[in-house]
């Protein structure tokens, strides 16, 4: 590229999702977030990546909030921003499969809330498990962009990705995201990587990856030089580590070159300033742990996103084996290799941790076996690039068949018989899909809710026969 010609980059900001996914379990909550968004309205983002992921499930289950209601006051106040959210694809926000009705019902609701850009993966890139919501988001004029789940292995060729771009390019998609959750992309890689996508698919190509093998800044170099479209940054109180690179930093790095997206850096300082004191108190409360925020580059052995690290850490700290950290992060690869070497995302990461957790944990491989354990290997998420350790499958589950078609054509539809379930506490059309994806959780955050709206007058209430005036 000569140096008149220009070509900015586009930035999405993560700060208010994956960021704080990352580094803090996802318990940032909206009060925190809307007092600020006035001033990251102005900065010029492509997109802020605000919704979705483990957001929804973290606002119901441990900050008592409607996440519908988040994305609405999220939406009123970016008036110049579009709003990005994160889809597991047939999973929706969930941990299982679902139905066509609910997945098409939740992309529509989703964009008429307030989303624009739809980021659709599936854990196993099985693109079979991509197709409805692609659809779904075409049919609502939203722009269904398909990440890609980035790993290694010998299956992970530069052809696979090259055929597979293609298939997703065919299916309808606006934009392809390299989405690498582990930050496994080396600079170089990405650079080769990005080059074979752009003469493969004629589409903007994002690219996401984490800090925590410490390479990330310079991969997202690299691959801009390459002609990546678009980068994930988050703002500096909440990057690094498990996150992504710093905002801040990489505007300053396109500085006064043809990449340059020409942020305000004293806007930018404002917003930082802004969030610091919630870094602070994140890490005072032990909320945010600081083994997540060093650089590992044994993630590049043992493949472990960072939303995955601090899973593990909690799982082992709650068993009181906090001891066995670095035995089940070498158990991690072993396991994935029997299971097929399926990217680690969502839910497959969780699987496989809990899975080499319980492994280590027990003291013989495979002893005790999850259900989702068992899900993965009867076929139940898709199919995986290889096929599964024989020997594993059949003792993990026995003499059940395998399913081998796209899970979801075994679902029948979901949607009439969940509405009639939580008719009694339906007060939105939304609740039928929170209630969907977590009927428990949604249950207790609607008791929760009427309890909040129906404060009860104690004394005029008779409450041995449990008679409140209405």
């Amino acid at each position: 590229m000569s140096l008149t010609e220009k070509k900015p980059v586009k930035i999405t900001e993560t700060v208010l999702r994956d960021a704080h996914q990352s580094l803090i379990a996802t318990r940032m909550t909206t009060e925190q977030m809307l007092p600020i968004i006035e001033k990251m309205d102005k900065v010029g983002y492509h997109s802020v990546e605000c919704w979705g992921g483990a957001t929804f499930d973290a606002s119901l289950r441990f900050l008592k909030e409607d996440p519908w209601e988040r994305l609405r006051k999220l939406r009123d106040g970016f008036k110049n921003t579009k709003l990005q959210m994160l889809f597991r694809g047939q999973n929706i926000l969930g941990y299982n499969h679902y139905a066509d009705d609910v997945v098409e019902y939740f992309v529509q609701k989703s964009i008429a809330n307030g989303i624009d850009i739809i980021r659709i993966f599936d854990c196993l890139n099985d693109i079979r498990n991509l197709e409805t919501a692609v659809k779904a988001a075409n049919k609502e004029k939203g722009h269904a962009q398909v990440a890609l789940s980035y790993t290694l292995g010998d299956a992970y060729t530069l052809d696979y990705w090259k055929d597979i771009a293609k298939k997703i390019e065919d299916m309808g998609a606006n934009s392809l995201c390299i989405k690498d959750m582990a930050g496994l992309l080396t600079p170089y890689r990405a650079k080769e990587l990005v080059t074979a996508l752009k003469e493969t698919v004629d589409m903007p190509i994002d690219l996401h990856t984490h800090y925590t093998s410490g390479v990330a800044s310079m991969t997202y170099l690299k691959a801009v030089e390459a002609g990546c479209d678009i980068i994930d940054t988050a703002m500096s109180p909440f990057a690094l580590g498990t996150s992504q690179p710093a905002t801040e930093v990489m505007a300053e790095t396109f500085r006064g070159t043809p990449y340059d997206p020409s942020f305000d850096q004293n806007l930018l300082a404002e917003i930082a300033d802004y969030f610091r004191p919630l870094r602070e108190e994140a890490l005072e409360s032990g909320l945010m742990n600081p083994k997540v925020l060093g650089v590992n580059i044994k993630t590049l052995m043992y493949q472990v996103p960072g939303g995955m690290l601090s899973n593990l850490v909690s799982q082992l700290k709650e068993m009181g084996q906090e001891d066995k950290y670095y035995e089940v992060l070498e158990e991690v690869p072993r396991v994935r290799k029997d299971f097929g070497e399926p990217p680690l995302v969502t839910p497959s990461s969780q699987i496989v941790g809990t899975q080499a957790v319980l492994n280590v944990v027990s003291g013989e491989r495979y002893k005790m076996v999850t259900k989702e354990s068992k899900k993965l290997l009867s076929g139940e998420f898709g199919q995986t690039v290889k096929p599964f350790d024989s020997e594993v499958q059949k003792k993990c589950i026995g003499d059940t068949k395998p399913i081998t078609c796209r899970p979801a054509d075994l679902i029948e539809p979901q949607l009439p018989k969940l509405e009639k379930e939580m008719a009694q506490y339906k007060q939105q059309d939304e609740d039928v899909l929170s209630y969907a994806l977590f009927p428990q959780v949604a249950l207790e955050f609607f008791k929760y809710r009427e309890a909040q709206q129906t404060r009860v007058d104690q004394t005029v209430a008779d409450i041995d026969n449990k008679a409140y005036p209405v």
